[in-house]
Protein backbone atom coordinates (compact mmCIF):
# COMPACT_ATOMS: atom_id res chain seq x y z
CA UNK A 1 0.00 0.00 0.00
CA UNK A 2 1.39 3.37 -0.99
CA UNK A 3 1.74 6.00 1.71
CA UNK A 4 -0.59 8.98 1.57
CA UNK A 5 1.06 12.26 2.49
CA UNK A 6 -0.38 15.12 4.49
CA UNK A 7 1.29 18.51 4.80
CA UNK A 8 3.07 17.32 7.97
CA UNK A 9 4.41 14.06 6.50
CA UNK A 10 5.31 15.88 3.29
CA UNK A 11 7.55 18.25 5.29
CA UNK A 12 9.27 15.28 6.97
CA UNK A 13 9.73 13.07 3.89
CA UNK A 14 9.96 15.38 0.89
CA UNK A 15 10.46 19.12 1.46
CA UNK A 16 10.15 21.26 4.57
CA UNK A 17 8.86 24.42 2.91
CA UNK A 18 8.56 26.17 6.27
CA UNK A 19 12.26 25.78 7.08
CA UNK A 20 13.72 26.21 3.58
CA UNK A 21 13.13 28.73 0.84
CA UNK A 22 15.26 26.83 -1.68
CA UNK A 23 14.40 23.26 -2.66
CA UNK A 24 16.00 20.77 -0.26
CA UNK A 25 14.93 17.14 -0.46
CA UNK A 26 14.38 15.60 2.99
CA UNK A 27 14.06 11.95 1.97
CA UNK A 28 16.61 9.14 1.96
CA UNK A 29 15.59 7.71 -1.43
CA UNK A 30 14.24 9.39 -4.58
CA UNK A 31 10.46 9.61 -4.63
CA UNK A 32 7.45 9.95 -6.84
CA UNK A 33 4.35 11.81 -5.71
CA UNK A 34 1.02 11.05 -7.32
CA UNK A 35 -1.39 13.98 -6.97
CA UNK A 36 -4.83 12.41 -7.44
CA UNK A 37 -8.51 12.48 -6.47
CA UNK A 38 -10.83 9.56 -5.74
CA UNK A 39 -13.31 10.62 -8.43
CA UNK A 40 -10.67 10.84 -11.19
CA UNK A 41 -10.84 8.01 -13.76
CA UNK A 42 -7.27 8.34 -15.09
CA UNK A 43 -6.03 8.45 -11.46
CA UNK A 44 -7.67 5.09 -10.85
CA UNK A 45 -5.82 3.70 -13.89
CA UNK A 46 -2.44 4.90 -12.57
CA UNK A 47 -2.90 3.63 -8.99
CA UNK A 48 -2.33 -0.12 -9.64
CA UNK A 49 0.65 0.67 -11.90
CA UNK A 50 2.29 2.65 -9.07
CA UNK A 51 1.54 -0.13 -6.55
CA UNK A 52 3.19 -2.64 -8.89
CA UNK A 53 6.22 -0.40 -9.46
CA UNK A 54 6.72 0.13 -5.72
CA UNK A 55 6.79 -3.64 -5.32
CA UNK A 56 9.32 -4.03 -8.13
CA UNK A 57 11.65 -1.20 -7.06
CA UNK A 58 11.35 -1.74 -3.30
CA UNK A 59 13.50 0.54 -1.15
CA UNK A 60 15.28 2.13 -4.15
CA UNK A 61 12.50 4.72 -4.30
CA UNK A 62 9.36 5.79 -2.46
CA UNK A 63 6.02 6.32 -4.14
CA UNK A 64 3.64 8.62 -2.29
CA UNK A 65 0.10 9.75 -2.98
CA UNK A 66 -1.46 13.15 -2.25
CA UNK A 67 -5.25 13.41 -2.32
CA UNK A 68 -5.81 16.84 -3.90
CA UNK A 69 -9.27 17.05 -2.31
CA UNK A 70 -8.05 16.41 1.26
CA UNK A 71 -4.70 18.21 0.82
CA UNK A 72 -5.74 21.26 -1.20
CA UNK A 73 -3.03 23.47 0.27
CA UNK A 74 -0.31 21.00 -0.74
CA UNK A 75 -1.78 20.66 -4.25
CA UNK A 76 -1.95 24.46 -4.55
CA UNK A 77 1.73 24.81 -3.57
CA UNK A 78 2.62 22.78 -6.66
CA UNK A 79 0.07 24.51 -8.87
CA UNK A 80 -1.80 21.29 -9.54
CA UNK A 81 -4.53 22.09 -12.06
CA UNK A 82 -5.06 18.73 -13.71
CA UNK A 83 -4.85 15.25 -12.27
CA UNK A 84 -3.20 12.91 -12.18
CA UNK A 85 -0.05 14.99 -11.85
CA UNK A 86 3.09 13.06 -11.05
CA UNK A 87 6.08 14.71 -9.36
CA UNK A 88 9.42 12.94 -9.82
CA UNK A 89 11.81 13.94 -7.03
CA UNK A 90 15.50 12.94 -7.38
CA UNK A 91 17.78 12.87 -4.33
CA UNK A 92 19.83 15.66 -5.88
CA UNK A 93 18.48 18.22 -8.29
CA UNK A 94 15.09 19.75 -8.97
CA UNK A 95 11.85 17.80 -9.11
CA UNK A 96 10.08 17.36 -12.45
CA UNK A 97 6.33 17.25 -12.99
CA UNK A 98 4.46 15.10 -15.52
CA UNK A 99 0.74 15.12 -16.16
CA UNK A 100 -1.74 12.48 -17.19
CA UNK A 101 -2.10 8.73 -16.80
CA UNK A 102 1.37 7.54 -17.77
CA UNK A 103 1.99 3.96 -18.90
CA UNK A 104 4.30 1.74 -16.83
CA UNK A 105 7.12 2.01 -19.39
CA UNK A 106 7.09 5.81 -19.13
CA UNK A 107 7.36 5.60 -15.35
CA UNK A 108 10.30 3.20 -15.65
CA UNK A 109 12.01 5.52 -18.13
CA UNK A 110 11.51 8.52 -15.81
CA UNK A 111 12.78 6.52 -12.83
CA UNK A 112 15.96 5.84 -14.78
CA UNK A 113 16.44 9.26 -16.41
CA UNK A 114 15.11 11.64 -13.74
CA UNK A 115 15.66 9.69 -10.54
CA UNK A 116 18.69 7.61 -11.57
CA UNK A 117 17.01 4.41 -10.34
CA UNK A 118 16.80 1.04 -12.08
CA UNK A 119 15.32 -2.27 -10.92
CA UNK A 120 18.61 -4.19 -11.15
Amino acid sequence: MLEHLTIETFKDKVFNFEANKEWKFEGDAPCVIDFYADWCGPCKMVAPVLEELQGEYGSKLNIYKVDTEAQGELAAMFGIQSIPSILFVPKDGKPQMAQGALPKETFEQAFKEVLGVTKE
